[in-house]
């Protein structure tokens, strides 16, 4: 008889897991399920990503509003629990040396943020100083309350990414620092809008960054530019590191003027519009929440206000049309593509030589 294991996997799935499925099989937004549950967005994004508990009260509650038994949303609660103390458990006997295989090791050395060493236990010291803390355990605390302040699709999804994005996110702290910054003022970025704007225009980043980074500083808000190691699909993260300084950290990951531009209006309308105690998160695998949908409601009326709207649905697609529409307007062509495009009124792959790309050099 061959020998059976009991499988245990490396994730702990929470019961947000389950909403989310059972809300897009009855075609429920996180709205609608807000209004259901008589409950706030916020609380709503914490049962979901497993930072709140759910109790007899909300068992019940899901009950009435998605099926299920509460007993069964109890017993999915106790699961994931027991679960988390499990990890928790192995993170504690893991090994630095071990630790190193979660982390995208190849990328963090190729992008020169930490030293490049053949001894696997020198090189996980190195990392630790890299992320600023002296222990495994004292690494995966201080990410795992990070990541889990955004709620992903799946716990596969975020375990994968767990060491990614926190390499990604700690680079980003760390080229926030040599920015310095005036105290943050909500008011005066506001009325730095017509300035960002006009920059969407200037095609060379050598030029646009740093104008960009100096207008953005005098209001408290440090922009940095981070390369995503491999495993890490955010596109942009916005996030106060201090009562008095916030980050926009941008990847650059699509690498086109219309979706870096869209990414940075998107995290300016956080900052803008919403309350930035937590981190916003900018990726593909993350669940759609009211505030994302208000973000990029911002960022599609700021590049191309509503008035303008109509006009840009019935252009034709002809580049010498478009450019001229788009100087009108003051924004850069690409965007005008990429929102006609992204409303369908533009194909894929019309017009893409009116982007303008942006590759990657060697420092």
């Amino acid at each position: 008889m061959a020998e059976t294991t009991e499988f245990k996997p490396q994730w702990a799935s929470p019961p947000g897991a389950t909403i989310i499925d059972i809300l897009e099989q009855k075609g429920m937004s996180i709205e609608d399920f807000c209004s259901a549950m008589q409950t706030s967005e916020r609380l709503a994004s914490k049962i979901i990503s497993g930072d709140a508990e759910i109790d007899a009260r909300l068992a019940i509650k899901l009950e009435n509003v998605l099926g299920g038994s509460a007993a069964f949303w109890l017993r999915r609660e106790a699961q994931f629990r027991s679960d988390l103390q499990r990890l928790d458990e192995a993170v504690v006997e893991m090994e630095p040396k071990a630790w190193l295989s979660t982390l995208p090791v190849r990328d963090i050395t190729a992008f020169g943020w930490v030293e490049r060493i053949a001894d696997r236990a020198l090189q996980a010291e190195a990392l630790l100083r890299f992320f600023d803390t002296q222990s495994v355990q004292g690494w995966h605390n201080r990410y795992q309350r990070t990541v889990t302040a955004v709620a992903y699709r799946t716990s596969q999804t975020y375990e994968s990414k767990l060491g990614a994005l926190a390499a990604w996110l700690r680079q980003g702290e760390i080229e926030a620092e040599k920015i310095a910054c005036a105290p943050w003022d909500r008011e005066g970025l506001r009325l730095l809008i017509p300035k960002f704007r006009a920059l969407t225009r200037v095609k060379d980043p050598a030029v646009f960054l740093p104008e960009l980074q100096k207008l953005c500083a005098s209001c408290g808000v440090a922009v940095v530019i981070v390369r995503a190691p491999a495993g890490c699909r955010a596109s942009g993260a916005t996030r106060f590191v201090s009562e008095e300084k916030a980050v926009i950290q941008l990847s650059f990951r699509y690498r086109s003027d219309d979706h870096f531009w869209f990414t940075l209006f998107h995290e300016l309308g956080h900052l803008l519009l919403h309350d930035c105690s937590s981190i916003f998160l900018e990726d593909l695998d993350l669940i759609a929440t009211h505030e994302e949908d208000e973000a990029n409601d911002f960022a599609a009326n700021t590049l191309v206000p509503p008035e303008y709207r109509a006009e840009m649905l019935r252009l034709p697609a002809d580049h010498r049309v478009i450019m001229r529409f788009a100087k009108r307007i003051g924004v850069s062509h690409g965007i005008v593509v990429g929102q006609m495009q992204h409303l369908r009124v533009l194909a894929p792959n019309r017009l893409n030589a009116l982007k303008v790309r942006y590759t990657w050099t060697a420092e």
